[in-house]
């Protein structure tokens, strides 16, 4: 028979697990803003996460040449975006990652 009181207490102990997990990196990373070692990787991130995503794309879609360019079309649309509007990496990713669905969609 269903225990309605085990079901509350299995979601509570989830709740407690998630919200705990989700709080930590915060609490965490106040005593580390200070840190050079941070201040360096909020510099260095993005532009890494980019170059992975543009190492990742072109390797997928280097096979057939049409693909290719409409991937060089979005590394260049992200870049462009990421440089001229204040390095705001999700506008930059967001962007070139559209740009790319749109190409190989329509062309």
């Amino acid at each position: 028979m269903f225990d309605v009181w085990w079901f509350v207490g299995a979601l509570a102990v989830c709740g407690g697990i998630t919200f705990a997990l989700r709080a930590v990196p915060f609490a965490a990373l106040k005593p580390l803003r200070d840190s050079k070692t941070v201040q360096r990787l909020a510099v260095w991130m993005p532009a890494g996460i980019l170059a992975i995503l543009a190492v990742v794309t072109f390797s997928d879609f280097a096979v057939e040449p049409r693909t290719s360019l409409w991937a060089a079309i979005a590394l260049a649309v992200t870049i462009g975006v990421h440089l001229g509007f204040g390095r705001r990496t999700l506008l930059s990713v967001g962007l070139g990652t559209a740009t790319f669905v749109v190409l190989v969609n329509v062309f």
